[in-house]
């Protein structure tokens, strides 16, 4: 009768060990974890996996937690308000413990406006790499780079530009011609990439003639010194 109720004793409390166990040495619900990092270049904007809203943008990404065991995301999109939204599918899974990049370019949705003397109107959209940097057509200011680009309307009955400049302190500045035009309601593509300008190498001034003159009259009078 003692053996059996010990037996029954070692029983519980091997069950109550069992019970007691770290919830780290249970598999977590969903399997594995890893990491969507979603790359945009506006701030704020929300980001939907398959239609499940995921977060903003915030410092120019987004990191989404996927589980590598659980059912796979499809599709994402990125919208905010005065932009166009941006779709596209998901290409992969990534695996235990990384991170799967994905990227997202949002445009300024183009203004509808009334009709406006001078004939209906279209838009050149400016990209660069240096944000900041002003833009010129044919020498007259239109703007500066911001989140990587910048939108300029134009008329489509009026005089069309030949060129654009784009530059900015410290860099190359960058003039190519303007080849396309926008028809009504078209937007037309210009690219600008800037270089860093070169950095000047400091000089040695030269010796002025001055100088040099009144140099030599001071040895000339100090040898004539020494001959007397």
């Amino acid at each position: 009768m003692r053996i059996s109720t010990r037996v029954l004793l070692l029983f519980l409390i091997a069950g109550c060990c069992f019970g007691i166990l770290p919830a780290s040495a249970q598999p977590p619900i969903g399997g594995d974890r890893a990491w969507y990092a979603v790359h945009c270049n506006v701030d704020g904007a929300s980001v939907f996996f398959d239609g499940q809203y995921k977060g903003d943008i915030q410092g120019g990404v987004l990191y989404v937690e996927a589980f590598t065991t659980g059912t796979p995301y499809s599709t994402y999109s990125v919208q905010k308000e005065g932009y166009t939204t941006f779709s596209d599918s998901i290409p992969g899974v990534p695996g235990k413990g990384e991170t799967f990049d994905l990227y997202a370019t949002l445009n300024p949705t183009q203004p509808t406006q009334p009709p406006v003397i001078g004939g209906d109107v279209g838009w050149y959209t400016v990209h660069s790499n240096v944000n900041g940097a002003s833009v010129m057509f044919d020498n007259t200011y239109q703007g500066v780079i911001t989140n990587g680009i910048l939108t300029v309307q134009v008329y489509t009955t009026g005089t069309p530009y030949s060129t654009y400049t784009v530059t900015m302190a410290g860099y190359l500045p960058y003039t190519a011609p303007i080849t396309s035009y926008p028809a009504k309601g078209q937007t037309v593509d210009l690219y600008a990439t800037l270089n860093p300008a070169p950095t000047p190498t400091p000089t040695k001034s030269p010796v002025s003639l001055g100088i040099a003159l009144s140099a030599l009259a001071a040895a000339g009078l100090l040898l004539a010194a020494r001959r007397e």
